[in-house]
Formats: structure tokens, sequence, C-alpha cells
């Protein structure tokens, strides 16, 4: 019997890159000239390219350092080759259709998206990584396109060009859904991290449940953290540290990080809640935190980005008595990754 699933060693005939069909000997000159001629933003995809290529079964990639120190994994290239074909057939995606790679390389979702075009036969424009993605090409209309909620905020006025868009790399917040709500562009926020090879699952907006993508199923341990069984993708069972209300083995909501929990004077509180409660109440970005009070163990405390001003009390009304901040919290700019995802802890300690 033939064996017709694809591998990291051969690239789809219909893949094309920038309006060019390119094979493996082609996409390795190409990569040796992003290397020695190319843009700052070229040079890492020649590196990529000539790492997908080489002798190795695997690829080392750094962690966002979003749950801890930024570290190197390695990430055998099959697994990465079958979470492209399980995108693709989440998003019933299809040789020679039009996407828009318009993020970092040198970070996972960047190679992957590299990689499912190379896999799954599409016709990919690449630009250069930037809050407005969509000023770079005049192409008329995009089957597929995947943005960190930066460039999704920037873009709204031409995501009517984009027929399927895919959010991840940080939190999408209530009033970026709302707006993209209003556009004919399905869009889908993303979950999921490096160790998964970026996302394993993906909600609609407007749903509350993501639902995980083909061969992966999910359960939740005795903390009532996700845990991930995706064994097309990795040997090992995945644990997170985020907690979830299992809808199925194959829906979650998800409800926070048991990092970020406040535990005020015994009662507990998902930080993550609370932030949903007061989403478009307040106009710069924001997030709940617990603060060290000798009286109750912690505090619920209100971060707010930028310069003081005064917060009309009206705001906290819905949350209940213990959730309301005991203290306001004013910080110039917030600690991120380059997806724009905050760090909490770090923008804390920089107060």
């Amino acid at each position: 019997m033939i064996d017709f699933t694809p591998t990291y060693e051969n690239v789809h005939n219909q893949f094309k890159l920038n309006g060019f069909h390119l094979n493996r000997e082609d996409l390795c000159r190409v990569a040796y000239s992003f290397i020695k001629e190319g843009d700052d933003f070229e040079k890492p995809v020649g590196d990529f390219i000539l790492d997908w290529f080489d002798s190795k079964s695997y690829l080392e990639v750094k962690t966002s350092g979003t749950t801890g120190d930024a570290k190197t994994i390695q990430i055998d290239k099959q697994a990465m080759v079958n979470s492209a074909i399980a995108t693709g057939d989440f998003f019933d995606l299809h040789p020679g259709n039009k996407a828009l790679h318009c993020l970092p390389v040198k970070y996972i979702a960047g190679k992957m998206m590299l990689i499912r075009a190379m896999i799954l036969g599409l016709d990919v424009d690449f630009v250069a990584p930037s809050s407005h993605p969509l000023d770079e090409t005049d192409t008329e209309s995009y089957d597929f396109v995947a943005m960190v909620p930066l460039q999704a905020k920037h873009s709204i006025k031409q995501l009517k060009r984009v027929k399927k868009l895919i959010v991840g790399g940080a939190k999408m917040e209530k009033t970026l859904e709302a707006s993209l709500s209003k556009l004919p562009t399905v869009v889908y926020e993303t979950y999921g991290m490096t160790e998964t090879i970026t996302h394993i699952a993906a909600r609609k907006i407007g749903e509350k449940a993501f639902t995980v993508l083909p061969k992966v199923t999910i359960s939740y341990d005795d903390r009532n953290c996700l845990v991930i069984h995706a064994p097309s993708i990795s040997d090992d069972v995945i644990v997170t540290n985020d907690l979830v209300e299992l809808v199925n083995e194959n829906q979650f909501v998800f409800l926070g990080r048991i990092d970020n929990i406040i535990n005020t004077g015994g009662i507990k509180f998902i930080p993550e809640s609370i932030e949903e409660k007061l989403s478009g109440k307040i106009e710069p970005r924001f997030f709940i935190a617990g603060k060290a009070d000798k009286e109750l163990g912690e505090k619920v405390i209100l971060v707010v980005e930028g310069d003081e001003f005064n917060v009309d009390n009206s705001v906290f009304d819905s949350l209940d008595k213990y959730e309301k901040p005991k203290e306001i919290v004013f910080i110039s700019k917030f600690k991120e990754t380059e997806n724009g995802k905050v760090l909490r802890k770090e923008t804390l300690k920089s107060n």
C-alpha cells in the first residue's frame, strides 16, 4: 500500500510564494538569496527554509516566554506537517487557496504559516510583519490569513478582502471581537502554544467554546487545568496551566491561567473572569492582579496602562463585592511579547 501522507521533505506542486511556483530546490536558492541580500524580515525566512530542508528530523524553536523564561525546544518536523494538515482540514483549505503571510518567521506561528503553504499547496503572499499588513499588498481577496490581535485591530477597514481570518498569539479583547463580528469575514480566535505547534483549537467569534482540531482530544487534571492529547503532534500528553470548563472531549471554555489566581481573604478569583466583566468599560489596556495585603493575604487591584485618570466607580457595578479592586495602579507602558501578549508579572515588577 502506498502512503500518500505529505512529508517535510516535499513541497506541494501547487505551492506559490509571491506569485512564483517554487519546489524544494527553488526554495533553497531563494533562502540563500534572502540571507545574503534580503531585508531584515527576510533573513530569518532564509534561515528557516534551510533548517527545514536539512538532514535533521526536527527544528529548534524558541518559546515565547509568556509563562516563564523563554527556552529553546526541539519539535519534530513531521509533527509540524501533521499540524498543518489538521489546520487545512479544520478550516477547509484547498490547494491554490490564496493566503497572506504577515507574521515574524522567527516564532512558531510564522514558521507554521509557511509550512501550511508548502504542505497544503497554498498561493501565499509574504510581506513584512507590521501592524497594517494588508497595506503591503494589492491582492483583491485572500482565502486565509493569520494575524495577531494588534494587526487585526489596525486592519478592520481592509478585512473585507479576507474570507477567513484566524487571530492568535494574544488574547482577543471583547471590543475587538465586537468590531470583527460586524464584518463579512469569518473570524476565529485560536488557542495554542509553541509546545502544541501553534493552535490545537479555535473558537468562532460569537461562540463561547473552543473546538479542537482533528486528532486532538482534551481532558483536565485535578486542578481543572486543560490536558491535551495530540499524538500526531506530540508523543507526550501536554499538561497546561490553563483553567478550563470542559464541554466535552472536543470542546472547552477558557477561564484563565492558574498562575494568575488571586486568593483574597480565602476566596479565590480568576482575574480573566473579572476582566471580562469590565471589558469595554475602561478605554486603555488593563488587567486585574493580586497584591500582597496584611489583612487579606492578597487584595484585588486594577492595573491600567497610561497616564493616571479618575476611574468612575460605576465601572465596577457589574462586579461582586469581593471582586471590586481595592487599589488602581497606573503603569505608563505594559511589558509584552512581540505578539502583544501582556506579561503581567514583569509589568508589575516594572512599577
